[in-house]
């Protein structure tokens, strides 16, 4: 497996720098191909990692040079994001070798938001962390209804599933008191865009283990996603950067995330009419096609369109340049990684098998020696990018709850 190597690129003035040494890769310590070692390193490092109180930290974006997870406090937003990984990775309430680091985080956050202001849209007191600053104000609550809503698909029986389905119902509330007008979430960091994205993946996620949501407030979080990319024919495709620090990466992996489904549901009728003969076997999506199978003329515009940005999108992320984001590794770099793994699982097809490959390459090559890895400008917190490297190398295990139907 071969990937270029990274490209470092100069940007002056967008996101104050760390420039901390990468522990050397060590080819003796892990191969590359072995995904399965990597993975575990990670996991154990991760797990470790965690404070007595059940939470892990990203730590204070004004000290981004400390990166001992044993000295930052703890925030609800990593601890979620933490959590996350360990569940994808095999582990719940009641199973799997870190299902003592997963029942303490989830009593963590349900304490965190249990005892939070009604009123309020957020669920902590806590300001300046590193996804605060960087994702937006929400993100707190973003990712934890994330997390909530993962437990709740494993704990159907367990003593806590009322706890979480109410501290999880807690959560979507405020997210939808939250979104601004465009479809957008309000308080957003550097990279807001990202924020928005964690949000509309809690609300979707919500909404496929049976809750309550606001239809309004998910078409608006969906099209505020798929508004940010803008296909014209043959034309290079208009990518709104204004709300991702000007960076063409973050906006695509959120736009992936949100076609994702749309595309697949349009993929599959397509293909399911040409085995019936209902279509010509070299028949594509597209409007007209769709039209062919008795689809009114809005919701196939609607749908060859998500089609169109979703596989659009997919072929910008070949091109190195904006695949490398910001120009080295930083949180939100791992974090759209993550939500491309995610798109690109319910699609699914060729793209994903090259993705998968590649991204495993590339994150097996920055691994830390300790099994982390950490972010080189703005979310440096290893916590947080171990988490989002983890979570990106293990999705296909999450492959029947992401293409569920809601």
């Amino acid at each position: 497996m071969n990937m270029k190597r990274i490209k470092i690129l100069s940007v002056v003035g967008v996101c104050w720098i760390i420039l901390a040494a990468v522990p050397a890769w060590n080819p003796s310590d892990i191969q590359v191909d072995d995904q399965d070692a990597v993975v575990n390193r990670g996991l154990a490092w991760l797990a470790a990692a965690q404070q007595e109180d059940g939470s892990w930290g990203a730590g204070s974006h004004a000290r981004q040079d400390i990166r001992d997870p044993g000295a930052v406090a703890g925030d609800p937003a990593t601890t979620a994001f933490a959590g996350l990984a360990l569940i994808r990775a095999g582990s719940d309430l009641n199973s799997g070798p870190y299902r003592q680091q997963v029942r303490k985080a989830a009593k963590y956050l349900m304490g965190v938001v249990d005892g939070s202001d009604y009123n309020s849209a957020q669920i902590t007191e806590i300001q300046g962390t590193q996804p605060q600053v960087k994702l937006g104000q929400n993100i707190d609550v973003a990712i934890t209804a994330q997390f909530l809503g993962r437990v709740l698909s494993e704990a159907k029986g367990d003593a806590m599933e009322s706890s979480v389905k109410r501290s999880l119902q807690t959560c979507i509330r405020k997210l939808e008191m939250s979104q601004q007008g465009n479809g957008g979430w309000s308080g957003g960091g550097w990279a807001g865009v990202l924020q928005s994205a964690a949000a509309f993946n809690a609300l979707e996620s919500a909404r496929v283990q049976g809750l309550d949501t606001d239809d309004a407030v998910f078409n608006k979080a969906k099209k505020y996603q798929t508004d940010n990319v803008v296909v014209s024919g043959s034309a290079a495709p208009d990518i709104k950067t204004d709300d991702a620090a000007g960076i063409q990466l973050y906006t695509i992996a959120g736009n992936q995330r949100a076609t994702a489904r749309d595309a697949r549901k349009a993929e599959q009728m397509v293909e399911k009419a040409r085995k019936e003969g209902r279509l010509q076997r070299g028949a594509t999506v597209s409007k007209e096609t769709l039209k062919e199978l008795q689809m009114s003329e809005d919701e196939a515009e609607y749908l060859a369109e998500a089609y169109e940005k979703n596989r659009t999108t997919t072929r910008q992320l070949q091109d190195e340049s904006v695949l490398a984001g910001f120009g080295n590794n930083g949180g939100e770099e791992f974090l759209s990684y993550m939500l491309t793994s995610e798109s690109l699982i319910i699609t699914g097809g060729e793209a994903w098998n090259e993705w998968d490959i590649g991204m495993g390459d590339r994150l097996s090559k920055i691994q830390n020696n300790d099994g982390s890895w950490s972010g080189h400008h703005c979310i440096t917190s290893p916590v947080f990018c171990t988490a989002a490297a983890l979570l990106t190398l293990t999705t296909q295990r999450d492959e029947e709850l992401l293409v569920a139907e809601k």
